[in-house]
């Protein structure tokens, strides 16, 4: 008896140290992946894909362990000098800065999709019901050279208002233009959601959407060093499957409770401000997140058109392949 007790107990003892041995195994397996994200971006909407990936465990599944880094305050604009110093191998960017980047000499590339057409909110305080009471006002724009103040400025002009009839004051990141809203000297700012959502709740006044200026555009991808993405295909593939996922998870409705659940825990909302941002995402008509990540060259190139039509590119004007890798989507069966 006493012999029995014995080896089933050395059973149990090997079989302990097998599971260790395997767990120690598959983490030696993980691939390690530094994913940057400006400060902005990480405090608003634009964290929810790679949040989704994160909580779901879609990193994990495809051998990845991926740690967001925020290795720079301040917008977008900082994101890609981060990259092409080795502070992070993937990075969260908006197409302008993406461009401008790689024709000052960056070899920076998008491997796939984040946000297709960004849905921001023109909020004034409550006194401002017309585009008209904006005249002489301080509005609260974001970075001068992206798609956000470029839509925003044609948005503006199409209500009648010119450059010279309104004061622009640069904020970079929606909770730092919701602050200057809230507690400072603009008398309108660009939010983006949930903040938009929150303030139009405390009374503020919606004066329009950035998507009915501009026609369909590219905003922001994930982008990679060419020159390291050679070298690394296999996290590159495995990162866009991962993301690929996570959209096809937010897409379905029956996850809308868990995806509500990320949007409210990430940005520090209410479940109700949350499901309405996703509501606005899913309205007819707007198109706001890839189905999988997959890229338009065609909305990548109406960024470009923008860029020109707004002085910040010379003709002749880059072609959208220029900035684009779409080898990683078709390896990982995306596109």
């Amino acid at each position: 008896m006493l012999e029995q007790i014995w080896r089933f107990a050395a059973r149990i003892v090997f079989a302990a140290v097998l599971a260790a041995c395997f767990t120690r195994g598959a983490a030696a397996r993980m691939l390690n992946l530094r994913y940057g994200q400006a400060f902005s971006a990480a405090h608003s909407i634009f964290s929810l894909p790679i949040s989704v990936a994160q909580r779901e465990g879609f990193f994990r599944r495809e051998g990845l362990n991926v740690q967001v880094v925020i290795p720079v305050p301040g917008g977008e604009d900082k994101m890609i000098a981060a990259l092409d110093a080795n502070w992070i191998d993937v990075t969260h960017i908006a197409t302008p800065f993406l461009i401008r980047s790689a024709m000052a000499g960056s070899d920076a590339v998008a491997v796939d999709t984040e946000f297709k057409n960004p849905v921001y909110s023109l909020v004034a305080k409550p006194a401002i019901k017309t585009y008209d009471d904006l005249k002489g006002k301080l509005v609260g724009l974001a970075d001068e050279h992206g798609t956000i103040t470029i839509s925003m400025r044609k948005l503006l002009a199409q209500h009648g208002l010119a450059r010279s009839d309104y004061v622009a004051k640069t904020e970079e990141g929606t909770p730092q233009r919701l602050y200057c809203l809230l507690h400072g000297d603009c008398d309108a700012v660009v939010l983006g959601q949930p903040q938009d959502l929150q303030a139009i709740a405390q009374g503020y006044s919606l004066l329009g959407r950035s998507d009915k200026a501009v026609p369909e555009f590219l905003y922001t991808v994930t982008a990679v060093r060419r020159s390291w993405a050679d070298r690394h295909k296999d996290a590159v593939v495995h990162f866009v499957r991962a993301m690929a996922a996570s959209f096809q998870f937010i897409h379905d409705s029956a996850n809308r409770a868990a995806v509500i659940k990320v949007i409210a825990e990430s940005i520090g909302c209410s479940d109700t401000i949350a499901a309405e941002t996703l509501d606005l995402f899913f309205e007819p008509g707007r198109d706001v997140l890839p189905q999988r990540g997959e890229i338009s060259l065609k909305a990548l190139q109406q960024v470009i058109s923008m860029m020109g039509e707004a002085g910040l590119l010379k003709l002749p004007l880059p072609q959208a392949g220029r900035f684009a890798d779409l080898q990683y989507l078709h390896d990982a069966g995306v596109q």
